[in-house]
Protein backbone atom coordinates (compact mmCIF):
# COMPACT_ATOMS: atom_id res chain seq x y z
CA UNK A 1 0.00 0.00 0.00
CA UNK A 2 2.78 2.43 0.91
CA UNK A 3 4.63 1.58 -2.31
CA UNK A 4 1.57 2.49 -4.35
CA UNK A 5 1.20 5.75 -2.44
CA UNK A 6 4.84 6.65 -3.06
CA UNK A 7 4.48 5.96 -6.78
CA UNK A 8 1.52 8.36 -6.99
CA UNK A 9 3.39 10.96 -4.98
CA UNK A 10 6.50 10.90 -7.15
CA UNK A 11 4.43 10.79 -10.33
CA UNK A 12 2.72 13.97 -9.14
CA UNK A 13 6.11 15.55 -8.45
CA UNK A 14 7.19 14.64 -11.96
CA UNK A 15 4.09 16.27 -13.49
CA UNK A 16 4.73 19.44 -11.48
CA UNK A 17 8.41 19.58 -12.50
CA UNK A 18 7.43 19.11 -16.16
CA UNK A 19 4.98 22.02 -16.14
CA UNK A 20 7.30 24.29 -14.16
CA UNK A 21 10.03 23.57 -16.72
CA UNK A 22 7.61 24.52 -19.53
CA UNK A 23 6.77 27.68 -17.64
CA UNK A 24 10.29 28.95 -17.00
CA UNK A 25 12.14 27.75 -20.08
CA UNK A 26 11.89 31.08 -21.96
CA UNK A 27 11.35 33.52 -19.09
CA UNK A 28 13.61 36.50 -18.45
CA UNK A 29 14.14 36.32 -14.69
CA UNK A 30 15.19 39.99 -14.47
CA UNK A 31 11.85 41.01 -16.00
CA UNK A 32 10.10 38.53 -13.70
CA UNK A 33 11.67 40.13 -10.61
CA UNK A 34 10.93 43.65 -11.88
CA UNK A 35 7.26 42.75 -12.37
CA UNK A 36 7.02 41.28 -8.85
CA UNK A 37 8.65 44.32 -7.25
CA UNK A 38 6.40 46.79 -9.10
CA UNK A 39 3.13 45.22 -7.85
CA UNK A 40 0.73 47.36 -5.82
CA UNK A 41 0.45 45.04 -2.82
CA UNK A 42 -2.65 46.81 -1.49
CA UNK A 43 -4.58 44.90 -4.16
CA UNK A 44 -2.86 41.67 -3.12
CA UNK A 45 -3.93 42.20 0.51
CA UNK A 46 -7.54 42.73 -0.61
CA UNK A 47 -7.27 39.57 -2.72
CA UNK A 48 -6.17 37.58 0.36
CA UNK A 49 -9.14 38.96 2.35
CA UNK A 50 -11.55 37.95 -0.44
CA UNK A 51 -10.00 34.47 -0.51
CA UNK A 52 -10.76 34.00 3.18
CA UNK A 53 -14.29 35.33 2.65
CA UNK A 54 -14.78 32.49 0.14
CA UNK A 55 -13.63 29.97 2.78
CA UNK A 56 -16.05 31.45 5.31
CA UNK A 57 -18.88 31.17 2.76
CA UNK A 58 -17.94 27.51 2.27
CA UNK A 59 -18.43 27.01 5.99
CA UNK A 60 -21.83 28.72 5.73
CA UNK A 61 -22.90 26.42 2.89
CA UNK A 62 -21.65 23.41 4.85
CA UNK A 63 -23.82 24.51 7.77
CA UNK A 64 -26.96 24.26 5.64
CA UNK A 65 -25.88 20.96 4.07
CA UNK A 66 -25.42 19.42 7.52
CA UNK A 67 -28.67 20.73 9.03
CA UNK A 68 -30.46 17.34 8.59
CA UNK A 69 -27.65 15.73 10.62
CA UNK A 70 -26.93 18.40 13.23
CA UNK A 71 -26.90 22.19 13.60
CA UNK A 72 -23.18 22.83 13.85
CA UNK A 73 -21.84 26.29 14.75
CA UNK A 74 -19.64 28.15 12.29
CA UNK A 75 -16.99 28.22 15.02
CA UNK A 76 -16.51 24.50 14.29
CA UNK A 77 -17.20 24.52 10.54
CA UNK A 78 -14.82 27.34 9.59
CA UNK A 79 -11.67 25.90 11.27
CA UNK A 80 -12.40 22.45 9.78
CA UNK A 81 -12.76 24.07 6.34
CA UNK A 82 -9.45 25.93 6.63
CA UNK A 83 -7.63 22.82 7.92
CA UNK A 84 -9.06 20.81 5.01
CA UNK A 85 -7.81 23.32 2.44
CA UNK A 86 -4.44 23.47 4.16
CA UNK A 87 -4.28 19.66 3.88
CA UNK A 88 -5.00 19.92 0.15
CA UNK A 89 -1.90 22.13 -0.11
CA UNK A 90 0.46 19.88 1.86
CA UNK A 91 -0.89 16.36 1.27
CA UNK A 92 -1.09 14.50 -2.07
CA UNK A 93 -4.18 13.30 -3.93
CA UNK A 94 -6.53 16.05 -2.63
CA UNK A 95 -6.86 14.32 0.73
CA UNK A 96 -8.02 17.58 2.26
CA UNK A 97 -11.67 16.61 1.79
CA UNK A 98 -11.19 13.51 3.96
CA UNK A 99 -9.23 15.55 6.52
CA UNK A 100 -11.95 18.20 6.60
CA UNK A 101 -14.61 15.56 7.30
CA UNK A 102 -12.42 13.85 9.91
CA UNK A 103 -11.64 17.08 11.83
CA UNK A 104 -15.30 18.12 12.03
CA UNK A 105 -16.48 14.61 12.92
CA UNK A 106 -13.96 14.41 15.77
CA UNK A 107 -14.90 17.85 17.07
CA UNK A 108 -18.67 17.36 16.91
CA UNK A 109 -18.90 13.66 17.73
CA UNK A 110 -20.23 12.62 14.33
CA UNK A 111 -19.49 9.69 12.04
CA UNK A 112 -16.82 10.63 9.47
CA UNK A 113 -18.66 8.92 6.52
CA UNK A 114 -21.79 10.96 7.33
CA UNK A 115 -19.83 14.21 7.29
CA UNK A 116 -18.01 13.18 4.12
CA UNK A 117 -21.33 12.50 2.39
CA UNK A 118 -22.21 16.18 2.91
CA UNK A 119 -18.95 17.13 1.18
CA UNK A 120 -19.95 15.08 -1.86
CA UNK A 121 -23.00 17.34 -2.20
CA UNK A 122 -20.75 20.32 -1.46
CA UNK A 123 -18.57 19.42 -4.44
CA UNK A 124 -21.57 18.82 -6.68
CA UNK A 125 -22.74 22.37 -6.06
CA UNK A 126 -19.21 23.60 -6.77
CA UNK A 127 -19.06 21.73 -10.05
CA UNK A 128 -22.47 22.91 -11.18
CA UNK A 129 -21.62 26.55 -10.36
CA UNK A 130 -18.30 26.32 -12.21
CA UNK A 131 -20.07 24.89 -15.25
CA UNK A 132 -22.46 27.86 -15.23
CA UNK A 133 -19.50 30.25 -14.98
CA UNK A 134 -17.81 28.40 -17.86
CA UNK A 135 -20.86 28.69 -20.11
CA UNK A 136 -21.44 32.35 -19.26
CA UNK A 137 -17.78 33.15 -19.89
CA UNK A 138 -17.54 31.30 -23.18
CA UNK A 139 -20.66 32.94 -24.61
CA UNK A 140 -19.84 36.47 -23.40
CA UNK A 141 -16.05 36.69 -23.69
CA UNK A 142 -14.39 37.40 -27.01
CA UNK A 143 -10.89 35.93 -27.12
CA UNK A 144 -8.25 37.81 -29.12
CA UNK A 145 -8.03 37.38 -32.89
CA UNK A 146 -6.37 34.11 -33.82
CA UNK A 147 -8.04 32.10 -31.07
CA UNK A 148 -11.43 31.80 -32.80
CA UNK A 149 -11.01 28.06 -33.36
CA UNK A 150 -9.99 27.51 -29.73
CA UNK A 151 -13.00 29.55 -28.62
CA UNK A 152 -15.35 27.31 -30.64
CA UNK A 153 -13.77 24.17 -29.17
CA UNK A 154 -14.09 25.56 -25.64
CA UNK A 155 -17.74 26.47 -26.17
CA UNK A 156 -18.56 23.02 -27.51
CA UNK A 157 -16.66 21.37 -24.68
CA UNK A 158 -18.36 23.61 -22.14
CA UNK A 159 -21.84 22.74 -23.38
CA UNK A 160 -21.07 19.00 -23.51
CA UNK A 161 -19.55 19.07 -20.01
CA UNK A 162 -22.51 21.01 -18.65
CA UNK A 163 -25.00 18.53 -20.15
CA UNK A 164 -23.03 15.57 -18.76
CA UNK A 165 -22.81 17.20 -15.36
CA UNK A 166 -26.53 18.00 -15.36
CA UNK A 167 -27.13 14.34 -16.21
CA UNK A 168 -25.10 13.21 -13.19
CA UNK A 169 -27.04 15.59 -10.91
CA UNK A 170 -30.38 14.35 -12.34
CA UNK A 171 -29.27 10.75 -11.78
CA UNK A 172 -28.39 11.47 -8.15
CA UNK A 173 -31.75 13.18 -7.57
CA UNK A 174 -33.57 10.16 -8.99
CA UNK A 175 -31.34 7.84 -6.97
CA UNK A 176 -32.28 9.70 -3.78
CA UNK A 177 -36.01 10.04 -4.44
CA UNK A 178 -36.66 6.68 -6.13
CA UNK A 179 -33.75 4.60 -4.94
CA UNK A 180 -34.98 1.07 -5.68
CA UNK A 181 -36.38 1.89 -9.11
CA UNK A 182 -33.22 3.80 -10.13
CA UNK A 183 -30.98 0.98 -8.89
CA UNK A 184 -33.07 -1.50 -10.90
CA UNK A 185 -32.68 0.57 -14.08
CA UNK A 186 -28.95 0.93 -13.38
CA UNK A 187 -28.71 -2.86 -13.12
CA UNK A 188 -30.40 -3.20 -16.52
CA UNK A 189 -27.99 -0.67 -18.09
CA UNK A 190 -25.02 -2.58 -16.64
CA UNK A 191 -26.15 -5.95 -18.07
CA UNK A 192 -23.71 -5.80 -21.06
CA UNK A 193 -20.83 -5.58 -18.55
CA UNK A 194 -19.41 -8.38 -16.36
CA UNK A 195 -21.76 -9.45 -13.56
CA UNK A 196 -19.18 -8.82 -10.86
CA UNK A 197 -19.19 -5.13 -11.84
CA UNK A 198 -22.95 -4.95 -11.26
CA UNK A 199 -22.57 -6.79 -7.96
CA UNK A 200 -20.15 -4.14 -6.77
CA UNK A 201 -21.70 -0.98 -8.23
CA UNK A 202 -25.31 -1.47 -7.12
CA UNK A 203 -24.55 -1.98 -3.37
CA UNK A 204 -22.06 0.89 -3.46
CA UNK A 205 -24.64 3.25 -4.98
CA UNK A 206 -27.24 2.17 -2.43
CA UNK A 207 -24.85 2.70 0.48
CA UNK A 208 -23.65 6.04 -0.90
CA UNK A 209 -27.08 7.55 -1.50
CA UNK A 210 -28.32 6.30 1.87
CA UNK A 211 -25.66 8.40 3.59
CA UNK A 212 -26.64 11.60 1.81
CA UNK A 213 -29.19 13.79 3.51
CA UNK A 214 -30.19 17.31 2.51
CA UNK A 215 -32.84 19.65 3.83
CA UNK A 216 -35.76 20.17 1.45
CA UNK A 217 -36.87 23.45 3.06
CA UNK A 218 -36.98 26.27 0.54
CA UNK A 219 -34.98 28.64 2.74
CA UNK A 220 -32.21 26.11 3.27
CA UNK A 221 -31.99 25.23 -0.44
CA UNK A 222 -31.93 28.94 -1.33
CA UNK A 223 -29.14 29.51 1.21
CA UNK A 224 -27.08 26.70 -0.35
CA UNK A 225 -27.59 28.09 -3.87
CA UNK A 226 -26.83 31.68 -2.85
CA UNK A 227 -23.73 30.70 -0.88
CA UNK A 228 -22.50 28.57 -3.82
CA UNK A 229 -22.74 31.55 -6.16
CA UNK A 230 -21.14 33.87 -3.58
CA UNK A 231 -18.24 31.47 -3.00
CA UNK A 232 -17.23 31.60 -6.63
CA UNK A 233 -17.75 35.35 -6.92
CA UNK A 234 -15.18 35.68 -4.15
CA UNK A 235 -12.90 33.33 -6.10
CA UNK A 236 -13.14 35.51 -9.21
CA UNK A 237 -12.57 38.84 -7.45
CA UNK A 238 -9.03 37.97 -6.17
CA UNK A 239 -7.88 37.23 -9.74
CA UNK A 240 -9.22 40.59 -10.91
CA UNK A 241 -7.55 42.33 -7.94
CA UNK A 242 -4.17 40.73 -8.67
CA UNK A 243 -4.42 41.85 -12.30
CA UNK A 244 -5.15 45.40 -11.11
CA UNK A 245 -2.18 45.15 -8.74
CA UNK A 246 0.00 44.55 -11.80
CA UNK A 247 -1.61 47.53 -13.57
CA UNK A 248 -3.59 45.35 -15.98
CA UNK A 249 -7.21 46.17 -16.76
CA UNK A 250 -9.21 43.34 -18.30
CA UNK A 251 -12.97 42.65 -18.28
CA UNK A 252 -14.20 40.56 -15.36
CA UNK A 253 -14.99 37.78 -17.84
CA UNK A 254 -11.22 37.42 -18.35
CA UNK A 255 -10.82 36.63 -14.65
CA UNK A 256 -13.70 34.16 -14.95
CA UNK A 257 -11.99 32.50 -17.91
CA UNK A 258 -8.71 32.18 -15.97
CA UNK A 259 -10.58 30.79 -12.95
CA UNK A 260 -12.18 28.03 -15.05
CA UNK A 261 -8.75 27.09 -16.44
CA UNK A 262 -7.40 26.91 -12.87
CA UNK A 263 -10.29 24.67 -11.79
CA UNK A 264 -9.47 22.24 -14.59
CA UNK A 265 -5.74 22.50 -13.81
CA UNK A 266 -6.14 21.33 -10.20
CA UNK A 267 -7.85 18.18 -11.50
CA UNK A 268 -4.57 17.10 -13.10
CA UNK A 269 -2.57 14.82 -10.74
CA UNK A 270 0.41 16.84 -9.51
CA UNK A 271 2.41 17.53 -6.38
CA UNK A 272 0.72 18.87 -3.22
CA UNK A 273 -0.43 22.45 -3.72
CA UNK A 274 -1.01 21.87 -7.47
CA UNK A 275 2.41 23.34 -8.20
CA UNK A 276 3.17 23.53 -11.91
CA UNK A 277 -0.23 22.67 -13.34
CA UNK A 278 -1.86 25.65 -11.58
CA UNK A 279 0.86 28.07 -12.69
CA UNK A 280 0.93 26.84 -16.29
CA UNK A 281 -2.86 27.08 -16.68
CA UNK A 282 -2.82 30.64 -15.32
CA UNK A 283 0.09 31.53 -17.61
CA UNK A 284 -1.71 30.19 -20.71
CA UNK A 285 -4.93 31.99 -19.79
CA UNK A 286 -3.12 35.32 -19.38
CA UNK A 287 -1.12 34.81 -22.57
CA UNK A 288 -4.41 34.56 -24.49
CA UNK A 289 -4.96 38.23 -23.66
CA UNK A 290 -1.58 39.32 -24.97
CA UNK A 291 0.17 39.66 -21.59
CA UNK A 292 3.91 39.06 -21.96
CA UNK A 293 5.52 35.91 -20.58
CA UNK A 294 7.39 37.37 -17.58
CA UNK A 295 4.37 39.31 -16.37
CA UNK A 296 2.10 36.30 -16.88
CA UNK A 297 4.39 34.09 -14.79
CA UNK A 298 4.60 36.79 -12.10
CA UNK A 299 0.81 36.99 -11.93
CA UNK A 300 0.53 33.19 -11.85
CA UNK A 301 2.98 33.04 -8.92
CA UNK A 302 1.06 35.68 -6.97
CA UNK A 303 -2.40 34.19 -7.65
CA UNK A 304 -1.15 30.80 -6.48
CA UNK A 305 0.64 32.37 -3.52
CA UNK A 306 -2.47 34.09 -2.10
CA UNK A 307 -4.35 30.78 -2.09
CA UNK A 308 -1.40 28.76 -0.79
CA UNK A 309 0.66 30.49 1.92
CA UNK A 310 -2.10 32.32 3.85
CA UNK A 311 -4.26 29.18 4.13
CA UNK A 312 -1.28 27.14 5.35
CA UNK A 313 -0.62 29.73 8.06
CA UNK A 314 -4.31 29.90 9.00
CA UNK A 315 -4.65 26.11 8.94
CA UNK A 316 -1.60 25.74 11.19
CA UNK A 317 -3.12 28.24 13.61
CA UNK A 318 -6.41 26.32 13.78
CA UNK A 319 -4.53 23.04 14.26
CA UNK A 320 -2.65 24.60 17.19
CA UNK A 321 -5.77 26.20 18.65
CA UNK A 322 -7.76 22.97 18.35
CA UNK A 323 -4.85 20.95 19.78
CA UNK A 324 -4.78 18.79 16.65
CA UNK A 325 -1.44 17.30 15.59
CA UNK A 326 -0.28 17.35 11.99
CA UNK A 327 0.41 13.61 12.25
CA UNK A 328 -3.29 12.96 13.07
CA UNK A 329 -4.25 15.03 10.03
CA UNK A 330 -1.98 12.90 7.85
CA UNK A 331 -3.40 9.70 9.33
CA UNK A 332 -6.92 10.97 8.57
CA UNK A 333 -6.04 10.85 4.88
CA UNK A 334 -4.52 7.36 4.99
CA UNK A 335 -7.81 5.39 4.63
CA UNK A 336 -8.57 7.42 1.49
Amino acid sequence: MNTKFDIKFWLGIGVSVFFMALLFRKIDFNQLWTALVAVDYRYILLAVVCTFVSYFLRAVRWYYLLIPVKRIPLSSLYPATIIGYMANDVLPARLGEFVRAYVLAQREGLQTPTVFASLVIDRLFDGFTVMLILLFTLFSLRLPHGLTEAETVLRTGGVVTFVLYAGVVAFLILLKRQTMRTLAWTGILLKPFPQRLTERVIPLLGSFIGGIRMSSKGGHVAAVLLSSLSIWIFCIIPIDLVLRGFGISLPITASMFILVLLVFAVMVPASPGFIGTYHYACFKGLSAFGIDGSTSVSIALVIHGISFFPVILAGSYHLWRGKISLSSVRKAGDPA
